[in-house]
């Protein structure tokens, strides 16, 4: 880059500066010279006026003599206010005025003339005119008249000659001024000349290629170059020009083979992009482990152009990889590497650092301590580590029988495979655990219900047939008909029992219809009881997931079979009201109620199915309560917030 010795704004302004100071000077000169010319004409007119006023004075005298003088007193004063005035010319015609201006010029011995002529006046003229001013006596005025008039002739004849010196040196100095302002002029002229050359040299010219190698770079003319013409900012420009003009060039010599790498690297992108979508839209369906690892594999195969593969699983127990799934491998190669242990081969040393690893067999393979890929005919080896939550699940192999490089790009992609495979297998492990909870949940469930019902009335029918046995026994024939009457009572309770509870656990909410499905089980309720049932329904707003509902569903059924079992009621009601923050199901029934302070053994087993029922609104974060007094019925209060649901 060009470094400006002298900027263009120091030339501009060096130029204006010498150019200004030239103009200043000779208008200075001029001005001085013309005040010197006027000084000198105003000598001139003074020098001319003492001629006047000697022949006033000599006129003076010659009309005194003609007269005979007149009045002395007159005379004398009329003398002596021209002398006193001729005095005072000669005075300031020496010492000169610059107020006038006054001068005399210097040149030609003006100077000494005029001072001659001054001491002629001081030491001749003037004594002799002081002389007649003190005594006027007509008879000596004759004979001083005439002395008087030679020496004012001669006076003048001096006087005439510095006169005629002056308007000599005056005319020389005017033509001096002409020739200065002509060459003001000149000047002028040629300064204009040179400040247009300085501007186009410097300025113009250097806009002009500048504006030419534009128009030249417009029409695609990547060649185009402008002459650096100087070291200042133009010259700047010029090299900034040639600079972006050699670096387009190189990129529209390159822009094909440009576009074409970057056409290559967004095919590659989307290849990567269609291989992530295509694989993680597979491991989003449902499958077991081995589905999602076989499916995997084959996908990736298929797109890597992998000749085998296989996926191994880690025994978090022994830290062993067990070969799970294959493709591709022989039987031999399956029965060599089933069981790896970590830090074993080029597996097991994937595995154990927990990132990916390509090995080709070519090159020196210190990770490879096993032979098996290589008696298998494989040149390239890789090995990525499925993981989930940065752990380390197994790992996956590609087996290539042509040799392939591999890329930064291809390893970010195996991992991330092997980072969405991961997660799919650790879904599938969540949701299997999360529905052996459910169905432990749901079993113990089932255990209370069926102690609650159930197993009491066996429990009251064993007992029943201890008394049937103690009656036939004593021959009491009336004992006997009446326990067999509680048998039956009690085999029928325990039958609707058991139907009960297969009706409850075989109704599901179908197409989120709660409504329908609550109303069904009053129908039923009141066909086997007679109970008056009803249903009211209040607010509009989207259901909640099938499983929040169907435990809605199964509270409401648990409730409705406290009050066939225990309330005695005449009438029930379900409220359920929908809304934006949630569901709220109330049960109520006009029945015996019960008093929620008796802590004793039959009342804890009398609500175990209260307690049951709380357990179903927990597990689906809902809140639970219970309102009841002996004789005041009881109420049964559900309330779901769909936030709650939505944060969990």
């Amino acid at each position: 880059m060009l470094r400006p010795r002298n900027s263009l704004a120091t030339k501009i302004t060096g130029i204006l500066l010498v150019f200004f100071l030239v103009a200043l000077t000779a208008i200075g000169i001029t001005l001085f010279m013309s005040w010197q010319l006027e000084g000198a004409a105003a000598a001139i007119n003074d020098a001319g006026s003492l001629r006047m006023r000697a022949y006033r004075i000599a006129n003076l005298l010659a009309r005194a003599d003609a007269t005979s003088l007149g009045e002395p007193e007159e005379f004398s004063a009329a003398l002596r206010g021209e002398l006193d005035q001729f005095d005072d010319v000669l005075d300031e015609l020496r010492r000169g005025d610059p107020k006038r201006p006054l001068f005399i010029p210097r040149d030609n011995d003006i100077p000494a003339d005029l001072d001659r002529m001054t001491d002629s006046w001081s030491g001749r003229v003037r004594p002799l005119l002081r002389e007649l001013i003190t005594d006027p006596d007509p008879s000596r005025l004759h004979g001083e008249l005439a002395a008087f008039d030679r020496t004012t002739t001669e006076f003048v004849g001096g006087m005439n000659a510095v006169v005629l010196k002056m308007e000599q040196s005056y005319a020389r100095n005017t033509d001096i001024l002409r020739a200065s302002q002509v060459s003001l002029i000149a000047l002028a002229v040629i300064g204009t000349l040179v400040l247009i050359r300085f501007f186009f040299v410097l300025v113009i010219r250097p806009v002009s290629e500048l504006r030419d190698g534009m128009k030249r770079m417009e029409e695609e003319d990547f060649s185009a170059r402008v002459p650096v013409l100087a070291t200042d900012e133009f010259g700047e420009l010029s090299d900034g020009f040639n600079r972006m003009a050699v670096h387009l060039q190189g990129l529209y010599e390159t822009l094909e083979e440009r576009v074409a790498a970057k056409t290559r690297s967004l095919e590659e992108k989307n290849r990567e992009l269609e291989i992530l979508y295509d694989i993680g839209a597979f491991l989003r369906e449902p499958n077991d482990v081995d589905s999602l690892c076989r499916g995997f594999l084959q996908r990736v195969q298929t797109t890597l152009g992998a000749s085998a593969s296989s996926a191994r699983l880690l025994d978090p127990g022994s830290q062993n990889l067990c070969l799970t799934v294959h493709d591709g491998l022989d039987q031999k190669f399956v029965a060599r590497e089933a069981v790896l242990e970590c830090g074993e081969c080029i597996c097991g040393e994937a595995a154990r650092r927990g990132s990916s690893l390509v090995c080709e067999m070519r090159e020196p393979a210190p990770l490879l301590t096993l032979s098996a890929c290589r008696k298998a005919g494989f040149e390239v080896v890789s090995a990525t580590t499925i993981t989930a939550n940065k752990q380390t699940l197994g790992l996956y192999n590609l087996f290539f029988r042509d040799p392939r490089p591999f890329t930064d790009s291809d390893r970010l992609l195996l991992e991330t495979l092997g980072q969405q495979l991961g997660i799919a297998i650790e879904n599938q492990r969540l949701q299997a655990s999360g529905r052996e909870l459910a169905v432990s949940e749901e079993r113990n469930l089932l255990a209370r219900e069926l102690h609650d019902s159930i197993a009491q009335g066996l429990a009251f029918m064993n007992l029943q047939v201890q008394m049937l046995d103690d009656a036939l026994k004593r021959n009491d024939e009336g004992a006997a008909r009446d326990t067999l009457a509680m048998l039956r009572q009690g085999v029928q309770e325990s039958y609707d029992d058991v139907r009960e509870l297969l009706v409850h656990f075989r109704t599901r909410v179908a197409q989120q219809d709660l409504a329908a499905a609550i109303t069904a089980t009053l129908r039923r309720l009141a066909e086997q009881t007679g109970i008056a049932t009803d249903l009211e329904l209040a607010g509009d707003a989207a259901p909640l997931d099938p499983e929040a509902e169907t435990q809605v569903l199964y509270i409401v059924q648990e409730a409705l079979s406290n009050v066939r079992k225990h309330a005695s009621a005449r009438s029930v009601k379900v409220s359920m009201q929908r809304g934006v923050e949630g569901l709220a199901v109330i049960v109520r029934d006009d029945g015996v109620g019960f008093d929620l302070a008796d802590r004793s053994a039959t009342a804890q087993d009398s609500h175990i199915g209260l307690q049951i029922m709380r357990e179903r609104a927990l597990r689906i974060g809902g809140r639970f309560a219970v309102r009841s007094s002996s004789g005041e019925g009881t109420e049964v209060r559900l309330e779901l917030p769909r936030t709650n649901r939505e944060i969990q």
